[in-house]
Formats: structure tokens, C-alpha cells, sequence
């Protein structure tokens, strides 16, 4: 409160005619030793009365005069007795009377907050008490007032969610949680999606997790349907599909200010926990402990308003969008109630929740959720769980397994928890489900994805006996283009992220591409930025500079090319079913293809008899710059022929019974005693494997041997580099408390200064990750391993990272491809004059013992390696004739 504002002289003034009396009239009764009566004393029944008999009788003195001193040790005497009565009352808890001013406190609307009187100065009466007996005699700490930001809801923490779902029963909780979240307005508190994320951070066990998720929802499901929905897509760490433009934008800095204003934070001390535990959430949590008090009482969370306030947040847009982001950040923070809460909610707002409840084990969940619970008023059918628990084993997961599939297949053909949560909560999991949320325009389905092989004998090998196809691997980016009868076309990325504005001279060209007959189709392709005059195929580094937004055709300075694979989806009809060689007929026979602008992917059909020709195909493709080569197998059957031969050649491989026999246990043999005409043991060598079905349909999100994926492999490229560590990154998941990833530089011979070329990740173990954060730790400032920021001979135009490094090590790496980037400044002026040179996959093998920090890779070596790799890559003209006569030679 300010000074009273001074009063201006206004003419005529004239000074009052009382007698000024100083400072000393005032104290002079003090300085006298005048005993003076006390206002309010221990034996007062009424204070207020007692006050205003005192004030009726001012002047007037008792006959139990004391001293000052006297009176404060009386008063103070006075309230510990009061204490002491009130801890040793009943276990009802206080009477009115005996409330302590602490919990007058925190049950009011005044400010509630921890005082903390450890370490304040005594006076001489705290001094004195010493000489009162010990039952009387005051405490440390008496006055420590409890915050009510710390108060958890222990109805909630009481829920046993990591019991069996056999034998857990919802019914016996929602009762009680109903009637405490009445007060909330009906709906589950927060608190109680934090209970989960506990219990499923604390266990490694799958089934576990799976185990006290399906708990979760059961309760959610039979006390509070309409939380179901966001309560998903909090515990699956997003608020809306991948494919709608709803993003967070919530920067570190909102994070950090948020943080600072909810517990009391100053720079030093969240820079303090922030090293020490890397995690935002850790840091929250240990902030919210710290905590010492909170200007008002904070409202509990409900999984609906938590929800809400991330949509808010994310539809903040425009002028002063940043300002309302930050209020809604703050508030979330400061609402979360016990450290817990505080460590889910900041962990949400870095949208990095970190409990393992990846989307497989939530579709997991919600399948077998709905087997044993449903809402109030639905009438689909439940199992009890008393009658699955008599079920054996494997009747029990062919149970689980078929409910999982349906709710899989329709999250792969229709990935959205915004039309399959109302849908099961309406008819539960049935074959109808896939019916109602299936493949439809506009929705991206889930890619099919191939297993990964390195080794071109292995595909071969899996392969035996198949008709496949091998294409080309383009170094581009995956499409899934939509279109309608209408005419509306959508393109999505490989993520469910949407492209069309990326790619609006490809909108443009698929009215030209549709034949006769074709009114609406989801198609698949690669999308590669070429040269349409020449066809010369460019790097993804290339196409990654082409603008993301916005973009208008006239503008376009990097032109692209669809080549197309696959076709899902024909005139209402889906053709998932479909085999490949089928649906890759009906692509290529009712789409025009334009030169440069749409076509097909390279490929020829072989078996695995063809190795040589398959052979010449991979290397024509990586002299393509392509990643490698796509194998996908074209039937559903295997080539009756080719299987023949297979067969004959098992057969004459296989031992006789006899050895067989022989080399079965003594349990075996016995067992061939009484049965003279066992059959015989089936050959467990791979040629049993290689057989195993394999079929040619598309399947959504699902990575089968059906495809396989070639690429090159790092060491189709003999180069190393020897870099140099400059900086880290806290790390992510279970590496926060590590650096990682790790920038690496090379050295400008010329200049001295260290030019940044990559960051790393990738082929560190965990005991070097645990060493590298010790020896590079910002806390130790005597080893001096570490830099308070960016040292001048550093140049790295990308973002801040965590800790600087003093350069002193050389790490040896191998790499995949050298390309050029914006961002990186290695090499820069060398190859291009605006670009440096970065790496594409590095990897680390070892540090180099042998070698100092003037010994490592420099700029003009990474330049010589980038011209030697440019220059094994052919024009692209002679390659397609090579191209051509293969396929002419299969076809």
C-alpha cells in the first residue's frame, strides 16, 4: 500500500491549534516501566466482549498487573496448552474451539501456504520458554501451515488399477467416486487418469500396463462414459488424429514460465532441476514438492477440462494467440493438485507422456475393456469376469484375440478415437464395428509396412518358392492420394500428416491421370523431386526444401513426380483384399501415365531362381540414388512349379526317421518303445519356414514378410569420419537423463573453427551414455568438461542446445549418404555456396583413443567424400535404357 498522497496548501490555510506531540509522549509510559492490562488473557470466556468492556474502561488498570513480557510468554503458554489439549483429544478430530489458526487457514478462502520457521531469528521470550515445563514448552515449526497445492484426492490414489481385470470390479469404486466428483460437476477427476499413468510408469511388464489400462477404462466406461473419449487420447499423448491441423505450439519457454509462476521458480533454480533430471515432468514434480505456497485454492482437474484446455490451446491462433496459450499453460499448472499431477500435465504440454501406452496396447486395451464392461443403458453383450476366469488359457486369449483384431483392423482403416470411442460405447466390439468405422475418402489408412533386410541372399531365401515383384526405393516421400466423385483430392504423408497444400501442382495433375471409368480411388505412391526435362532423379534433401504450406503453383521451384505402387481403394469399392498383382493391374490399366509428372515405380518380376537378375536390379537402383529395392510377393499362393521343386529338394535333404529318432530324448525313446510307428518329427530347418503363408493383400498398419525392404547397407560405403562432440540434447523417454542427441563437428583447416555436421544417436549403449553424461556434466564446473554456451570457434546454425562441450574427444562414425543442408555450415563454399554438407543416418563405432581434436575429419575431406559419392550416380538416361531392357526381359 502506497504513501498518502500529500494534501496541497490551498490559501487561508491555517495550522491547527492542538498541541503536536512527538514520538516520545507516545513510548513515554514504556520507557517509564508503566504496567499496563492485558486486552484479552487465558481466562476470557468471550474475546470480543471482553474487548469492549476493556475499551469502556480504558485508563482503568487490574489488579494482576505484568509486563509485556510476561504477558507474551503468558499467551504464548496459553496456546500451547490449547495444543496440547487438542492432540490429545478424541481421534474425531478438533472441537471448534481448539481449531488451530493453520487450519482456520487452509478450510477459509485466505491465502493457504507453508511457512517455514526453521531458520528464523529467536527472540529473547522463544529464548526464555526454555524454562517452561516440557509439556507446555513451545515447538519448532508450530506454525507450518499445510498448502493445499499438495493435497492429493486419495479416493482416487486408492484405486487398485494393477489388479487383474478377472478380478477387478469397477463397482465396488464408482460409487464413491461418483459422489466425489458430484462436487466437481459429475465428471472424473484427473486425478484418477494420474493413478494409471503411476502405476503404468511403475512396471515394465507389458501385460501390466495392458492389465491396469483395461481397469481404467472399465471404471471410466461404467461411471463416466462421456470422459472416455478424452481420457484415450490423453493416455495415448495427443488431443486430435494426425491428419487435422491441431497442434499444441507450446514452446520450452511456456514450459519454463509456466513452471516459474505456479511454484515459486526463479531462473537458477529450474535450471538446477532441469540439469539434474532433464524431464520437464521430473522437474515439475520436484518443483511442486519445493512448492511453499500458492495464492489460491486450486480447483481439481477433470479429464474433460484438461482435455478442453489443450483444444483451447491448440486453437489459439492470430494476435496474441502466444499470451492466451501461456494463461491456459499457467493455469493447468497451477490446478494440478500433489506432485503427480504436476508431473503428467507438464509432461502432456511437451506432448512426451512417457508411459508406455503406445497405441497398440490402447487398442489392446479398449478391446478387452468392452468384453467386460459397458456403459449405463447400453444392451451390447459383456462376459463376466468369473466366467472367463474359468476359461483355460488358450481358449481365453483366442477370446482376447479376436475382440483385438476387430478393434486393430478398424483403427488401421479408420485411425480415429473421435468416431470409434462413441461407436464401441454404442455397440461394443462386433463385426459391425468394421462396418462403421472402416475404409472411407479423406481418412487415411495406416500403410502397409515391409520388414527390414539388409541381406539380398536372406529376401531370396524367404521368397523360395513365390512369384514377387522387386521396385524400385525411391528417396522421396510416401503419398496417399484421395479422391472423390467430386473431384476433391487429399494427400497424406506416410504419418497421416496432411500434404495437399504442399502439393497442390500434384492436385492439379490427378484429373488428368484418372481414365475412363475411375470416380473415386485412394492411391499409392512415392512423391521424388526430379528434373522433368531431363528425368534425372534428385535427393530427399532436395525435396525437403521445397515450401510446406501455402504453396502456390506458379511459385514452385522444385518439381516432383508421383510414382505410383498401389491402388486400395476403386469406385466405392475397397481392394485391401485384393492380391497385389490384381490390384497393381487395375492401377496401371486405368491411370494415364505422363512422363516426369505421374508414373509407375520401376520393377520387374522375378522368383528366387533369379538371383543374378535380382542382384543387378539392387545395384541398379542404389547407382539410381534410390534407398534400395521394394520385394513384394504378387500372389497369395505359392508358384505350384517353383513349390515342386522345393519340395523334392526337402525331401531328399531330410534324415531318415531313424536318425531323427535318434536324436530325441531319452523320454522319446522310451516313448518309441511302445509305439513302433510314430510319425516322423517335423524338420525344424528354416526350408520349413520358408513355406509359411504368405499373402499378397494389403494389410493397414501391419509389417509382414509379404514385403520385404533392401537397402543399402553403411557398409556398401567404406568411409568413416572421424568428428569431433561440440554440444547434447537431454534426451527423450529413458534417455532424458542422458545427452542425446549428440552434435558433431569437422574442422575448417584453413580457419580453425569447428563446423557442425550432424547430430548422433545412434550406436551408443547405455553404460557409454551413462559415462558421457558424467564426464560432460554442467553441474561439475572443477572438471571443466562443459562450456557456460556457444564458443565462438563453433559454427551451427541450428537450435540451442542443452549443454555446450569443451572439444576434446574423436569419435569415429559411419554414415549412409552425405547431403547438402541449410542448416549444417560443414564444408560450406566448398560444394555450394550457401549450403554445408551433413550426413544422413550416422552412427557412432568408437571413440578414437589415438587420435586429438587437430587429427580429426576437416572440411576438405568431407567435400572430397561428397564429390566421390556424386560421382558413382550415372545420368539417369543411360540407366533407364538399362531399366527398360530388364523389364522388357521379365515381361
Amino acid at each position: 500500500m502506497g504513501p498518502p498522497a500529500k494534501r496541497r496548501k490551498k490559501n487561508g490555510y491555517s495550522a491547527s491549534d492542538k498541541p503536536v506531540r512527538s514520538l516520545d509522549y507516545f513510548f513515554a509510559k514504556q520507557k517509564a516501566g508503566v504496567k499496563r492490562t492485558p486486552a484479552f488473557n487465558g481466562t476470557t470466556k468471550n474475546p470480543q466482549k471482553s474487548e469492549s468492556a476493556d475499551a469502556g474502561t480504558l485508563g482503568k488498570q487490574d489488579e494482576a498487573t505484568i509486563t509485556d513480557e510476561e504477558l507474551a510468554r503468558r499467551l504464548h503458554e496459553e496456546w500451547n496448552n490449547k495444543r496440547h489439549n487438542r492432540d490429545t483429544s478424541n481421534s474425531d478430530g478438533p472441537s471448534e474451539s481448539h481449531k488451530s489458526p493453520s487450519a482456520d487457514i487452509v478450510a477459509g478462502d485466505a491465502t493457504s501456504s507453508t511457512v517455514d520457521n526453521t531458520e528464523a531469528p529467536k527472540s529473547d521470550s522463544e529464548y526464555n520458554s526454555n524454562s517452561l515445563p516440557e509439556t507446555v514448552r513451545p515447538k519448532q515449526n508450530t506454525l507450518t501451515l499445510q498448502s493445499t497445492a499438495v493435497e492429493e484426492d486419495t479416493i482416487s490414489a486408492n484405486v487398485p488399477f494393477d489388479e487383474s481385470p478377472l478380478t477387478f470390479d469397477p463397482s465396488k469404486y464408482v460409487p464413491n467416486l461418483q459422489s466425489h466428483w458430484a462436487s466437481e460437476g459429475g465428471n472424473a477427476t484427473y486425478a484418477l487418469l494420474t493413478r494409471c499413468f503411476v502405476l503404468v510408469n511403475s512396471t515394465q511388464s507389458r501385460i501390466k500396463i495392458v492389465d491396469t489400462l483395461v481397469n481404467l477404462l472399465r471404471t471410466i466406461i461404467e461411471g463416466d462414459p462421456e470422459s472416455l473419449l478424452p481420457a484415450v487420447w490423453l493416455a495415448t499423448n495427443s488431443i486430435s488424429p494426425p491428419y487435422t491441423d491441431l497442434q499444441l505450439g507450446l514452446g520450452g519457454s511456456a514450459i519454463s514460465k509456466a513452471l516459474k509462476k505456479a511454484c515459486g521458480l526463479d531462473n537458477a533454480g529450474l535450471k538446477t532441476l532441469y540439469n539434474k533430471y532433464g524431464d520437464p515432468g521430473d522437474v515439475a514434480f520436484e518443483a511442486k514438492k519445493r512448492q511453499s505456497f500458492t495464492f489460491r485454492k486450486p480447483k481439481p482437474l477433470t479429464v474433460k477440462s484438461v482435455f478442453d484446455s489443450l483444444v483451447k490451446i491448440a486453437n489459439s491462433k492470430g494476435q496474441g494467440s502466444q499470451e492466451a496459450k501461456q494463461r491456459i499453460a499457467e493455469r493447468l499448472v497451477q490446478d494440478a493438485r500433489g506432485a503427480e499431477e504436476s508431473r503428467y500435465i507438464v509432461r502432456t504440454l511437451v506432448q512426451h507422456l512417457r508411459i508406455g501406452a503406445v497405441k497398440t496396447t490402447m487398442l489392446i486395451a479398449l478391446s478387452r475393456a468392452f468384453i467386460l464392461s459397458r456403459p449405463p443403458g447400453a444392451t451390447f453383450p459383456t462376459r463376466s469376469p468369473d466366467s472367463l476366469s474359468s476359461l483355460k488359457k488358450d481358449t481365453l486369449s483366442d477370446v482376447y484375440s479376436k475382440n483385438e483384431e476387430i478393434v486393430k483392423a478398424c483403427f488401421a482403416r479408420h485411425p480415429n478415437y473421435n468416431d470409434l470411442i462413441p461407436t464401441l460405447l454404442e455397440i461394443g466390439v462386433c463385426d459391425e464395428l468394421l462396418l462403421r468405422c472402416g475404409l472411407a475418402l479423406h481418412v487415411p489408412l495406416r500403410p502397409m509396412l515391409g520388414s527390414i533386410t539388409r541381406d539380398l541372399g536372406e529376401m531370396l531365401t524367404k521368397l523360395q518358392g513365390r512369384d514377387f515383384s522387386c521396385e524400385f526405393k525411391y528417396d522421396g516421400q510416401r503419398a496417399q492420394v484421395h479422391c472423390d466423385e467430386r473431384g476433391k483430392v487429399t494427400i497424406f504423408s506416410r504419418h497421416l500428416e496432411i500434404m495437399t497444400d504442399k502439393y497442390p501442382d500434384l492436385v492439379a495433375l490427378v484429373p488428368k491421370i484418372r481414365g475412363e471409368g475411375v470416380s473415386s480411388f485412394i492411391m499409392e505412391g512415392e512423391v521424388v523431386a526430379i528434373d522433368q526435362e531431363s528425368g534425372e532423379l534428385k535427393t530427399f534433401q532436395t525435396l525437403a526444401n521445397r515450401a510446406r504450406k501455402d504453396v502456390v503453383i506458379g511459385s514452385v521451384k522444385i518439381d516432383v513426380c508421383l510414382f505410383a505402387f498401389d491402388l486400395m481403394y476403386l469406385n466405392g469399392a475397397e481392394l485391401l483384399n485384393r492380391p497385389f498383382r490384381e490390384r497393381r493391374e487395375l492401377l496401371r490399366s486405368l491411370f494415364i501415365e505422363i512422363p516426369h509428372h505421374f508414373t509407375w515405380v520401376r520393377s520387374i518380376d522375378a522368383t528366387s531362381a533369379d538371383v543374378e537378375t535380382v542382384k543387378g536390379f539392387f545395384k541398379n537402383a542404389t547407382e539410381m540414388k534410390c534407398e534400395g529395392i521394394m520385394v513384394k510377393v504378387l500372389d497369395n499362393l505359392p508358384n505350384p512349379d517353383l513349390q515342386a521343386d522345393i519340395d523334392m529338394a526337402d525331401d531328399q535333404s531330410q534324415p531318415p526317421p531313424t536318425l531323427q529318432k535318434a536324436r530325441k530324448g531319452a523320454k522319446s525313446k522310451a516313448k518309441s518303445k511302445s509305439a513302433p510307428d510314430v510319425s516322423v518329427e517335423k524338420d525344424p530347418s528354416p526350408t520349413s519356414s520358408r513355406r509359411k503363408a504368405l499373402l499378397a493383400t494389403y494389410e493397414p498398419d501391419k509389417r509382414l514378410d509379404s514385403w520385404l525392404k533392401v537397402k543399402k547397407d553403411y557398409n556398401t560405403s567404406t568411409d568413416t569420419l572421424d568428428l569431433i562432440p561440440i554440444a547434447g540434447w537431454h534426451g527423450q523417454g529413458r534417455k532424458s537423463k542422458w545427452w542425446s542427441p549428440i552434435l558433431l563437428a569437422v574442422r575448417n583447416a584453413e580457419t580453425g573453427s569447428l563446423e557442425a555436421v550432424t547430430k548422433c544417436m545412434s550406436g551408443f549403449s547405455d553404460k557409454f551414455y551413462a559415462a558421457n553424461r558424467a564426464k560432460y556434466d554442467p553441474d561439475n564446473e572443477e572438471a571443466g568438461n562443459t562450456l557456460p554456451g556457444k564458443p565462438s570457434y563453433v559454427e551451427y546454425a541450428g537450435g540451442n542446445p542443452a549443454v555446450w562441450f569443451e572439444p576434446q574427444e574423436v569419435w569415429e562414425c559411419v554414415f549412409a549418404d552425405i547431403t547438402l543442408s541449410p542448416t549444417y555450415t560443414a564444408a560450406i563454399g566448398l560444394v555450394s555456396e550457401d549450403r554445408g554438407l551433413s550426413l544422413r543416418f550416422p552412427r557412432f563405432l568408437k571413440v578414437r583413443e589415438d587420435k586429438g581434436i587437430e587429427e580429426a575429419s576437416d572440411a576438405e575431406f568431407l567435400a572430397a567424400l561428397w564429390r566421390k559419392q556424386e560421382a558413382r550416380a550415372p545420368m539417369a538416361g543411360k540407366k533407364v535404357e538399362e531399366e527398360d531392357g530388364a523389364q522388357e526381359e521379365f515381361e
